[in-house]
């Protein structure tokens, strides 16, 4: 027993060989490698992340759509509802603003009187690029000398050139004209109707140039002066604001085209105030007072 036990202990044991280690030569290479192609790798994943962002944003995106008329309409319905027009008054108004005069007629005074006031104010309105005016005769008969006021200021003597004494017209030429003068454009009354939107123009107890609006209340009027001197017949009535000094002023339509000269009110007390009812000589009769054909 002894025997066998010293034969099994002092038998040699096999060696057990220690675990493999990767040789230095080994992991210095996958070191090499793997700094050899990180810049190729970093690179390639941003070039597959740019192309995944732009397909992404080109999923979003739409082609434009070709514009259609209730595109056109709605847009501009919004630019009318954030910046409205201007009134059909304000439009009249910046076209006929620069052919409005103030015509103011002066007479003979006594030393007690001032010279320098005049006598007279109405009003008027440039017909032709040559300085020819129309106004009412009323607000020149009997002065002593004329003179009329521009748009821009300018003041200028004029005279008398014509009459129509049975549509109180007066023709007038000034003697000094502004560089930019600006004749008014005449229409015919033949297709003006009741209800029409007018809009009269002038220096009412000389102040202004003001603007009224209304309506043309109705057509072929006869009208009798204050002082019963003279009948007026196919005239333009209208509502639109008159008072002294408007007369010889232009009545105008929506489009700022002159269709009538403001002659007078209708007023059955002495104080010659508006109650709503003017008179305006068809501008057909005015052109006519000045030679020009009919429309």
């Amino acid at each position: 027993m002894a025997k066998r036990a010293a034969l099994y202990s002092s038998s040699p044991r096999r060696a057990q060989p220690p675990p493999e280690q990767p040789a230095p030569q080994a992991r210095q290479a996958a070191r090499l490698d793997w700094r050899r192609y990180r810049s190729a790798l970093l690179f390639s994943a941003g070039v597959l992340l740019t192309l995944a962002l732009v397909q992404f944003n080109g999923g979003l995106s739409r082609a434009p759509r070709e514009l259609t008329q209730e595109d056109i309409d709605a847009a501009v319905a919004k630019s009318l509802r954030t910046a409205p027009p201007p009134s059909p008054a304000a439009k009249a108004w910046e076209t006929i603003r620069p052919s409005v005069v103030r015509v103011q007629g002066y007479g003979l005074v006594t030393p007690a009187e001032d010279p320098d006031a005049p006598v007279n104010t109405g009003s008027g309105v440039i017909i032709l690029d040559s300085g020819v005016i129309l106004t009412n005769l009323h607000v020149v008969q009997g002065a002593h000398h004329i003179r009329v006021t521009f748009a821009d200021g300018l003041e200028s003597d004029a005279f008398v050139t014509g009459m129509r004494p049975e549509h109180d017209l007066a023709v007038l030429r000034a003697k000094t004209l502004p560089d930019d003068i600006v004749p008014a454009t005449l229409s015919s009354t033949e297709k003006l109707r009741p209800g029409d939107r007018v809009v009269a123009v002038g220096y009412p107890f000389g102040i202004g140039p003001s603007v009224s609006a209304g309506v043309v209340s109705g057509l072929k009027r006869e009208y009798r002066s204050p002082q019963g001197k003279r009948i007026l017949t196919n005239l333009i009535q209208f509502d639109a604001a008159a008072n002294p000094g408007n007369s010889g002023g232009p009545l105008v339509s929506a489009e700022g085209e002159v269709v009538g000269i403001v002659t007078g009110v209708l007023n059955p007390t002495d104080q010659r105030v508006f109650i709503g009812i003017g008179f305006a000589v068809p501008i057909e009769n005015a052109a006519s007072a000045i030679g020009l054909a009919p429309f």
